[in-house]
């Protein structure tokens, strides 16, 4: 089955760490994003020459793609994309509403899934922390952008990503376990998912997520994949496990409806639009059609990616 997102190979773009201190910024290609969202058209990446870069608020260098550098730009203008003349369309995209067309392309959107997952992720650190953490002053960028420097005391700060699990649950007749969180649209499913905390291992996390949020218990859990998940700035380490009962008790806060669901019953849901699961090029779609043994047909097209 494709699998664009839980990947065991090398990246396929070459982060070049040891060019970050003394490549020209201003001479690579440039993936523009904004806020989460980046210049597309057509479900592809748009890639702009030196020339045609706008004045940028920063710029992080990604890598190296054969003999070409690549950077993140942030533009300074905001309405930047609003009036770009180029040719194909293009406009800003959410990295939600891109993994659908990620996935579609297969191997192809492997290369672009990778950048764009990189340059939304770095941008956000950036934007969330301007200051240094320990004495308040601003911070500057250095190292390609992969670093903040404090002037008053040389410190440097770094990315941080957050790790969090999901996992694809079923009981003793196979069924699968689907939830609704709370601040989703109606309607979406998917498998349960929270974060780790400090001192814990992921499998521990996995059991405490579920029994606070569905109130049962676990068995036979098992690694399954991870997946950068750049929502602020997140890796989700996926796993399956198997429910000690069907008992679920949803906690009503972040989860309010949870339901172990056959193959034969979640096809009709979905065809009856009462259920819309997990996006493609996700996580949480491939442990969902791995459970399925098939790719699942979603009824109509989403207009809102949520998960």
């Amino acid at each position: 089955m494709n699998d664009p997102w839980t990947l065991p190979h090398p990246s396929l773009i070459d982060r070049s760490g040891e060019r970050r201190e003394r490549v020209d910024l201003d001479a690579a290609d440039a993936v523009v994003v904004s806020e989460g969202r980046l210049l597309a058209a057509g479900g592809r990446l748009v890639e702009l020459a030196p020339p045609e870069h706008p004045p940028a608020s920063l710029k992080v260098y990604l890598g190296r793609d054969g003999d070409r550098d690549l950077v993140a730009l942030v533009p300074e203008d905001p309405a930047f994309v609003d009036g770009y003349d180029g040719i194909g369309g293009e406009r800003l995209v959410g990295l939600r509403d891109l993994l659908g067309p990620f996935a579609q392309r297969g191997d192809e959107g492997l290369r672009d899934r990778e950048l764009a997952a990189t340059a939304v992720a770095v941008s956000a650190w950036h934007a969330a922390h301007g200051h240094c953490a320990r004495c308040g002053a601003p911070t500057a960028p250095a190292k390609g952008g992969w670093v903040r420097v404090c002037p008053e005391d040389g410190r440097e700060h770094y990315p941080r990503v957050d790790p969090a699990i999901i996992v694809a649950i079923t009981d003793e007749d196979d069924r699968l376990l689907l939830a609704h969180a709370a601040h989703w649209t109606s309607r979406r499913f998917s498998i349960l998912a929270g974060y780790v905390e400090p001192g814990e291992t992921f499998e521990q996390t996995v059991h405490r997520e579920v029994y606070e949020e569905a109130g049962i218990t676990l068995t036979d859990v098992a690694y399954a994949g991870s997946q950068p998940w750049p929502f602020p700035a997140s890796v989700m380490v996926g796993f399956t496990a198997r429910a000690t009962s069907a008992d679920v008790r949803v906690d009503g806060e972040e989860i309010t409806e949870a339901r172990f669901v056959g193959r034969e019953e979640l096809v009709a849901l979905i065809a009856d639009g009462e259920m819309v699961i997990a996006p493609h090029g996700s996580i949480a779609r491939r442990l969902i059609e791995q459970w399925y043994g098939a790719p699942l047909a979603d009824r109509a097209p989403d207009a809102r990616v949520d998960v």
